[in-house]
C-alpha cells in the first residue's frame, strides 16, 4: 500500500490536467502520467499496469476500472495524451540529433568500461531522464546501445595500438603468422587448439601437475610472453571486465580467424592478442608461485614419508620394556663380575637382538627422526628439484611490505648469486648470510656447521632448503608477494584505494560505527547477554552439562529425531503418476523456456548468423552434456539436427562461465517468484553451504589428493537456501579454505535473495570466519562437532566469578584494546571483500596463524567474541540447534542429488583443463536448479487440488522439499523438441523473460 501511495497518487498539480479528460479516457491518461513520472517512459500496453494499481488510480479519478479496456493504445488519442504529458513534465521526443548525442555520451562515459548491453541500456535511460528526453522505441534503443559499444571498442583498439611501436606490433602479430601455426586439431577436451610447437599454443596452454617439467615449462612460457616486450601499464586505464572480455575473445579464436582479423582490422587483432599476453603473464606468474609452494611442500612431505616407511620396515616394537630393567638388574647383581654377553644377553628374551631393537626404537624418536627427515629432504632437493627452483628465482621478483621478512628476501638474493657455484659446500668466509626464521630452531644444526678448522660455516644446500621452506610459509599468508602476479600480488593492492576519502560511506555500508569504542561496547553487550542467559538457565537445561572433565567441559545431548512425514511419499508418487519418466533434458528445457533466461545470453553475446531458437537448442544440449558429465559426443547421437562441431562452437563462443552463472541465477530468481508463500512459507534469509568432492584427472595444478576424501579430485562448494534453491557455487581445490568459500557465496551470490545467515559444518567455521562474517553482517551458524572442547571467552576480567555455572568451559577475556587499536584496519579488509577489490580467499589468506599482521590479532579477537556469543546461544536454544541441523540436511540432500544427475564417466571429471572442470560444475548447478524449479511447479499443481492439500499435516509441510527425482529419467537418448512442453499450469514466462 505504501508503494501505491508513493508512486500512484495523483498530485495536486496533476489533478487539473487529469480531470479535464473525458470519463472514458481519464483513467488511461492518469495511468500514463503516473507511469511516465515513475519510469521515465510510457507503458507499452495494459499489461504493464497491475490490477491493484488500476483500481487505486480509478478511485482517485472517479472512473470505472473497466473503462481501461476500451482505451486505444495505438491511435491518435494516445499520441495526443503523450504530447500533453511531455509538455506538462518538460520532456521532448528523441530527435535524430538527440540520438547521436546520446550515442556519443554513452561511448565516452559508459561503454568504454561497461560491455553488458543491459547495463549500458540502463545508463541510457537514466541519461534520457536527466536530459528530459522521452526514451526512443526499444528497437532504436538497441541500435543506440550497439553503436555506442562498437564505437567505444574501436576507440580503445586504436588507442591501445597507438601505444605500441612498429617492432612490438610485429612481434604480437607474429604469434598468429601462417608459418608460426599448424593445422588445427580437435582435442579430447572439446575444443580447438593450435599446434603444440607454436608460441601461441604454449602461451595458451594450462600448467601441468606439480613436477619439475611443469615448472620449467611455465618458466619457458613466461619468458616467451616477456620476449614480446609489451610496455608496462599498457592497459592501466582499461576496466578489468573489458580487458577480460578481450582476453577471452583472443583465447577462443583460432589463429586462422585472428589472421583474417589482422588483415581487415590490425588494431583490433593487436589489442586482443596484447590483452591475452598481459592476462596470461599474470596467470603464469601465479601458476609459478603455486608450483613453488606445492613443490617445496612435496619435497618435505615425500622426505617424511620415505623416512617413515624406512623406519617402519626396520622397526619392531619391543614388548615388555617395563620388565627388562628388572630382569637385567637381577642378572647383573647375581653375577657382577661376569661377561655381558654371558650374563645379560641370556637373561633377556630374544637376547642380543632384542636389546639392539630397543636401542633402535629409542634412536628413531625425537630429534633423531627430525634430523633424518631434514637430511633426506636436502638430498631430494639437491638431486632433483633444485634446478627448477633456482631457475624460478631468475624470473620471479619477491618483495615484502614488512621489514621483519626482509632477511628472507636477502637470503633469496644470496641463493641466486651463488646458484652456479658448483659443488661448493659452504658459503665463502666473510659472505653475509642473512638469518631468518628457517635457519633457526630445527634447521640450525644442519645449516650452521663447524669445519675442520673449528670455524662456524653455513652449509649452502641446507641454507637453500631452509630459505625456500620459509619463503613458502610467508607466501601463503602474503607477507611476501610477487611482482607481476595477480593472486599473489602486493596485498596493499587488495585494499580499496578510496577508503580514506570515503571512510564514512564505507562504514555506513557495513553498518558499523566510526568509533571503535562503540563497536567494542556493542560486541561486548551481545556477548555478555548471551553468557548471562546461558549461565542463569543452565541448571534447568537437561540437554547440556558443563563441568570439569577430561574429554572437555561441555557435554551436549544430540537433538531427538524429527517425526517422519507420512504423506509426502504419496504426494511424490502422484507427481510421478502425472508426469511419468520425464527426461532430464525436458526438465532443463522447461526451466529455460519458462524463465526466458537465454534472452540475456543473446543480449550479451548476440546470435551471429544463428537464429535465437537454434542457439537455444544448442546451448541446452551443451549444458546437458556438461551437467550430466556425459560429454558432447554422447549427446550428438540423440534426436536433433545439431552436429558435434555445432555444439563445440556454441560452447566455445557463447557458453562462458559468466553466461552459465547468469542462467543459474535467473532460474533461481524465477523459482523464488513462482513459489506459493502459502505452501512454502515466506522467503528464507539463510543458506546452508557445504562441499562435494568430485574425482578428476590430476595432470594439472587444480586437482589435488586429499586424505579426507581418500583420492584426487576437486571440490564444488554449494550455497543452498532452505527451499533447496541453489544460489551460488564455486569450484575449489581440495585444500582450499571452506571459510573463504562460505563468505564468498554468502555476499556474492547474485540472486534476489537477501542472505543474513549461513549454516555450515565444522569445516566452514573458524575464529577468523566468525570475525569476517560479523563485520559483513552475516550470521555464521555452524554445527560444531567437537563442541565438548570449545572454550567460552570472558567478556571482562572477573567473569569467572560471575558465571559460576560456565567456569569450567571459560578461558581468558577478549582483548578489546587490540580490537580498538586495529578497528579501522579490519574494516578496510571487510570493505575490500564487500567491494570486490580482491577475492575473499586473497583477503583471508592474510589471517593465518603464521601471519604476524596486527589486523590478524584484531580479527581473531572479534571472531572469538562472536564465536562465544554463538556457542552460548547454541547451547541455550534447542530450536537453534534443530534449525541448523535441518538447514545442513538440505545441502546434504543436494550433495546426494549430484551423483544422480552427474552420472557420466562414473562421476569422474575427465579433463585437465580448469575451465572445463568449472563449466561441468556450473552446468550441474543449472540442471539441479531446473529440477528444483520444475518440481516446485509440479508440487504446486498437485497441491492446488483441495483433496491433496488436505493431506498435508504440519509435519509434512516442514518436510516438504522440491528436491526429488522419482519422476525423472536422467539417462537414455537425448530428444530435444522445443515445441513439446510439460503440462504444468500456465506455460508462460516466470518473471525472467
Amino acid at each position: 500500500m505504501d508503494e501505491l501511495i508513493e508512486h500512484w497518487t495523483v498530485l495536486s498539480d496533476e489533478v487539473g490536467l487529469v480531470s479535464a479528460k473525458q470519463e472514458g479516457t481519464r483513467l488511461a491518461f492518469a495511468l500514463l502520467l503516473k507511469y511516465f513520472t515513475q519510469h521515465g517512459r510510457f507503458p507499452r500496453g495494459r499489461a504493464e499496469s497491475p490490477d491493484e494499481v488500476v483500481d487505486y488510480v480509478a478511485k482517485q479519478t472517479e472512473t470505472s476500472a473497466s473503462s481501461l479496456g476500451l482505451y486505444d493504445w495505438s491511435g491518435r488519442t494516445i499520441e495526443r495524451h503523450r504530447g500533453e504529458i511531455r509538455d506538462h513534465l518538460g520532456f521532448r521526443e528523441c530527435s535524430v540529433a538527440d540520438a547521436d548525442k546520446l550515442t556519443s555520451w554513452l561511448t565516452v562515459n559508459v561503454a568504454h568500461a561497461e560491455r553488458q548491453p543491459d547495463r549500458v541500456r540502463e545508463e541510457l535511460l537514466k541519461q534520457c531522464r536527466q536530459e528530459r528526453i522521452e526514451p526512443p522505441s526499444p528497437g532504436r534503443i538497441t541500435r543506440i546501445v550497439r553503436s555506442a559499444l562498437h564505437n567505444a571498442e574501436q576507440t580503445w583498439f586504436h588507442r591501445i595500438a597507438a601505444r605500441l611501436d612498429a617492432v612490438t606490433v610485429a612481434r604480437v602479430l607474429a604469434l598468429v603468422a601462417a608459418d608460426n601455426t599448424a593445422v588445427e586439431t580437435e582435442e579430447s577436451d572439446d575444443d580447438l587448439d593450435e599446434d603444440e610447437g607454436s608460441v601461441l599454443s604454449l602461451i595458451k596452454a594450462m600448467p601441468g601437475n606439480v613436477s619439475l617439467d611443469s615448472m620449467l615449462t611455465e618458466i619457458r612460457k613466461l619468458n616467451a610472453i616477456r620476449a614480446i616486450e609489451l610496455p608496462a601499464g599498457l592497459f592501466a586505464d582499461v576496466a578489468p571486465k573489458v580487458l577480460g572480455g578481450w582476453r577471452f575473445r583472443a583465447a577462443v579464436e583460432s589463429p586462422s580467424h585472428l589472421r583474417r582479423r589482422a588483415r581487415n582490422a590490425p588494431e583490433a587483432t593487436v589489442t586482443l592478442l596484447a590483452a591475452l599476453l598481459v592476462e596470461r603473464e599474470r596467470e603464469v606468474t601465479d601458476a609459478l608461485v603455486d608450483l613453488l609452494i606445492a613443490t617445496v611442500h612435496r619435497v618435505g612431505a615425500r622426505a617424511e614419508r620415505k623416512v617413515t616407511e624406512e623406519l617402519i620396515n626396520a622397526f619392531k616394537r619391543v614388548s615388555g620394556k617395563e620388565n627388562l630393567l628388572f630382569t637385567i638388574a637381577e642378572a647383573a647383581l647375581a653375577a657382577p663380575d661376569g661377561m655381558v654377553r654371558e650374563v645379560v644377553f641370556p637373561a633377556v628374551r630374544g637376547g642380543e637382538q632384542t636389546l639392539r631393537e630397543l636401542v633402535h626404537e629409542f634412536k628413531t624418536k625425537g630429534p633423531v627422526y627430525r634430523r633424518t627427515v631434514q637430511t633426506t629432504l636436502k638430498a631430494s632437493y639437491t638431486n632433483h628439484y633444485r634446478r627448477g627452483l633456482i631457475e624460478l628465482l631468475e624470473v620471479l621478483e619477491f618483495r615484502s611490505n614488512n621489514t621483519a621478512h626482509q632477511p628472507v628476501i636477502d637470503a633469496l638474493k644470496l641463493v641466486k648469486r651463488y646458484a652456479k657455484a658448483g659443488n661448493t659446500t659452504y658459503y665463502p668466509l666473510g659472505e653475509t648470510t642473512p638469518e631468518h626464521k628457517g635457519t633457526l630452531k630445527d634447521w640450525a644444526d644442519l645449516v650452521y656447521r663447524t669445519d675442520t678448522r673449528g670455524r662456524r660455516r653455513v652449509a649452502r644446500m641446507v641454507y637453500e632448503v631452509a630459505t625456500f621452506q620459509t619463503l613458502r610459509e610467508q607466501l601463503r599468508c602474503k607477507e611476501i608477494w610477487v611482482v607481476g602476479a595477480d593472486r599473489w600480488r602486493n596485498p596493499d593492492e587488495d585494499l580499496p584505494t578510496d577508503f580514506e576519502s570515503r571512510r564514512a560511506e564505507h562504514y555506513r555500508e557495513l553498518r558499523k560505527p566510526l568509533d571503535p569504542t562503540e563497536f567494542c561496547d556493542s560486541l561486548r553487550e551481545e556477548m555478555t547477554s548471551a553468557l548471562v542467559e546461558l549461565n542463569d538457565a543452565l541448571p534447568g537445561l537437561d540437554w547440556v552439562e558443563i563441568s570439569d572433565r577430561k574429554a572437555g567441559a561441555i557435554k551436549l545431548t544430540p537433538i531427538e529425531a524429527a517425526p517422519e512425514p507420512r504423506n509426502l511419499r504419496r504426494i511424490k508418487n502422484e507427481v510421478a503418476r502425472r508426469w511419468s519418466a520425464v527426461p532430464l533434458i525436458d526438465i532443463l528445457k522447461e526451466a529455460i523456456l519458462r524463465t526466458g533466461c537465454l534472452a540475456k545470453v543473446t543480449a550479451a553475446t548476440g546470435t551471429g548468423h544463428m537464429s535465437a531458437e537454434v542457439l537455444a537448442e544448442r546451448l541446452m544440449l551443451v549444458i546437458y552434456a556438461y551437467g550430466t558429465n556425459c560429454g558432447i559426443r554422447q549427446v550428438i547421437s540423440g534426436a536433433h539436427d545439431h552436429s558435434e562441431e555445432d555444439l563445440r562452437y556454441v560452447r566455445r563462443r557463447y557458453l562462458t562461465p559468466e553466461v552459465a552463472r547468469t542462467i543459474a541465477v535467473e532460474i533461481a530468481n524465477a523459482t523464488f517468484a513462482a513459489r506459493d508463500a502459502g505452501l512454502w512459507g515466506q522467503g528464507s534469509t539463510a543458506v546452508a553451504s557445504d562441499s562435494t568432492h568430485f574425482r578428476a584427472w590430476d595432470q594439472n595444478l587444480f586437482t589435488e589428493w586429499h586424505s579426507r576424501y581418500g583420492g584426487r579430485g576437486i571440490l564444488v562448494y554449494w550455497h543452498v537456501e532452505r527451499g533447496s534453491v541453489v544460489v551460488h557455487s564455486q569450484t575449489l581445490k581440495a585444500s582450499a579454505s571452506e571459510v573463504a568459500a562460505m563468505v564468498e557465496g554468502a555476499i556474492r551470490h547474485g540472486t534476489t535473495m537477501k542472505v543474513e545467515g549461513n549454516y555450515v559444518d565444522s569445516h566452514g567455521e573458524s575464529e577468523p570466519g566468525f570475525g569476517v562474517t560479523r563485520l559483513l553482517n552475516v550470521d555464521l551458524l555452524p554445527r560444531i562437532k567437537q563442541i565438548n572442547r570449545v572454550k567460552l571467552h570472558q567478556a571482562d576480567y572477573g567473569d569467572l566469578a560471575r558465571y559460576t555455572n560456565l567456569a569450567p568451559a571459560m578461558t581468558r577475556p577478549i582483548r578489546w584494546d587490540i580490537i580498538a587499536k586495529n578497528y579501522d584496519q579490519v574494516i578496510k579488509y571487510a570493505t575490500a571483500i564487500r567491494t570486490r577489490t580482491a577475492s575473499t580467499e586473497a583477503i583471508l589468506s592474510r589471517f593465518t596463524r603464521t601471519a604476524s599482521h596486527p589486523a590478524y590479532q584484531a580479527m581473531l579477537e572479534i571472531g572469538r567474541a562472536a564465536r562465544t556469543t554463538f556457542v552460548a546461544r547454541y547451547l541455550y536454544d534447542r530450536d537453534l540447534q534443530r534449525e541448523i541441523e535441518e538447514g545442513l540436511n538440505v545441502v546434504e540432500a543436494w550433495n546426494r542429488a549430484n551423483a544422480v544427475i552427474c552420472y557420466g564417466r562414473g562421476g569422474e571429471i575427465s579433463t585437465n583443463r580448469r575451465d572445463e572442470v568449472e563449466m561441468t560444475a556450473l552446468c550441474l548447478r543449472i540442471l539441479q536448479a531446473s529440477l528444483v524449479m520444475v518440481n516446485v511447479l509440479m508440487l504446486q499443481d498437485v497441491l492446488a487440488d483441495p483433496e491433496w492439500a488436505a493431506l498435508l499435516t504440519p509435519v509434512d509441510r516442514r518436510g516438504l522439499t522440491p528436491l526429488f527425482w522419482l519422476h525423472v529419467r536422467p539417462y537414455g537418448e537425448v530428444r530435444l523438441d522445443l515445441s513439446a512442453r510439460l503440462s504444468i499450469g500456465d506455460l508462460g514466462s516466470l518473471g525472467g523473460a
